[in-house]
């Protein structure tokens, strides 16, 4: 039995469509003959991320995004559909992931496994978290720098404002004199500093005989450290010898003869006693004075007279 021209062109048809589908599903990669599965995953951002971008798991690629559209309960949030191929197992509290794989690469879905011991089976909703763009980092690092560079503009424009105010007429006039005060102060100390070296190579020979005295005294004060420690061992013996006399009563007997000598003159000036009555009655002093005239005049007539006072007779 013939296969009629029609029958056979219509069996190439179904083989080339099927082929053609077969290869457009490939290069999209979906694989018919795989086992796959679908998982779905809420983000609020995805970051450019586009249906047929691919699906890793630790760096091997293991599927693609399926379709993206807003959750119908909640407009704020966006669903992806997560086409996986293969039997991966993958934990109940795995995150998909979305991140750039490159500096300008497209966005991907990276499934990060977790450690429960229960698997996800296809229809199941997975953790999701979103990696900050390239921008978004270069933002946040930029940021501080943005705030601090414009803080800085701040304080350079209050700063100018400042100097320009403090830096008036009078204010550079007193600058430009106290800097002729200051030039005129360093000549006068490179002068002095002239002088001073002028003056110590003059002097440099008495210089080198002072330091040359105080060496030799220095010398003699070491050649006689002996003789100086025996004198201030002396020393240190006679203040021992005098802290062990009994000086404080010895100065209170001198205290009170001094008392009592000055007790006697005051009664002498009274006239109290004799030698009181001798010093101040005048009339006493005369008589006890041609008294000792009159004995001088009498031993005087008995040497001359020795006969007229002593008689010899004679038995």
């Amino acid at each position: 039995m013939k296969i009629r021209k029609e029958i056979k062109v219509g069996f190439i048809f179904v083989v080339a469509t099927a082929i053609l589908i077969w290869g457009l599903m490939y290069l999209k990669g979906l694989e018919l003959l795989k086992t796959s599965r679908k998982f779905y995953a809420v983000y609020d951002q995805v970051n450019g991320l586009v249906a047929a971008n691919p699906i890793s798991i630790k760096g091997l690629k293991v599927g693609q995004v399926k379709k993206l559209y807003f959750d119908p309960q909640n407009p704020k949030k966006i669903i992806v559909e997560l086409y996986v191929l293969g039997d991966y197992p993958i934990a109940k509290n795995s995150s998909a992931r979305i991140f750039s794989s490159s500096l300008l690469g497209s966005p991907e879905v990276e499934i990060v496994p977790g450690d429960s011991q229960v698997m996800a089976v296809s229809g199941d909703t997975l953790l999701s978290s979103t990696e900050a763009t390239l921008g978004q980092e270069v933002n946040k690092q930029l940021l501080p720098l943005k705030t601090k560079a414009e803080n800085l503009i701040s304080s350079i424009d209050s700063i100018a404002i400042i100097v320009q105010e403090v830096l008036n007429k009078n204010t550079r006039d007193n600058l430009v004199g106290a800097i002729e005060h200051v030039k005129q102060s360093l000549a006068n100390i490179a002068h002095t500093t002239q002088n001073l070296d002028t003056l110590m190579t003059s002097q440099r020979n008495n210089l080198a005989k002072i330091i040359k005295n105080v060496e030799s005294i220095s010398s003699n004060l070491n050649r006689n450290n002996d003789k100086i420690t025996n004198i201030l061992t002396n020393f240190s013996n006679l203040s021992d010898s005098l802290a062990q006399t009994n000086i404080p009563q010895t100065i209170a007997q001198v205290n009170k003869a001094i008392s009592d000598l000055d007790m006697m003159l005051v009664k002498i000036n009274k006239g109290e006693g004799s030698v009181g009555q001798l010093l101040n009655n005048e009339q006493l002093y005369n008589e006890v004075e041609k008294a000792a005239r009159d004995l001088n005049l009498l031993l005087e007539d008995i040497k001359k007279n020795p006969s007229k006072y002593v008689k010899v007779s004679v038995f």
